[in-house]
């Protein structure tokens, strides 16, 4: 019996050590996650941008790392705004115009 006691001791002692590090990690998980209302759209270089109408726009040039999308628009490169990103159909959509970019600086 005096063969398992150490075992045992490590066993116990190593559970122990690791509860409270299971607990911060749910705790740190939960604070971290992201309002109902804020939706990402996936977004990758090469994939094609539709205007609210449905019509194509561009296809992404670059997706920036706060999700802003570039598209190259008339000889322009020209930002969608991540906000204004939806998808809908399995079709990443904006809510701004072709004509409406086309003015944007």
């Amino acid at each position: 019996m005096n063969k398992f006691a150490p075992i045992a001791l490590a066993a116990t002692l190593a559970s122990f050590s690791l509860a409270p590090a299971a607990i911060a990690a749910t705790e740190s998980s939960q604070s971290v996650q992201a309002p109902a209302e804020a939706v990402s759209v996936s977004v990758n270089a090469g994939r094609m941008i539709y205007g609210p109408n449905g019509q194509r726009i561009a296809p992404a040039y670059r997706v920036t790392s706060d999700g802003t999308v570039q598209v190259i628009l008339n000889g322009k490169l020209v930002n969608i705004p991540s906000s204004t990103l939806s998808e809908v159909n399995g079709k990443v959509a904006t809510s701004l115009s072709k004509k409406d970019l086309s003015k944007a600086r």
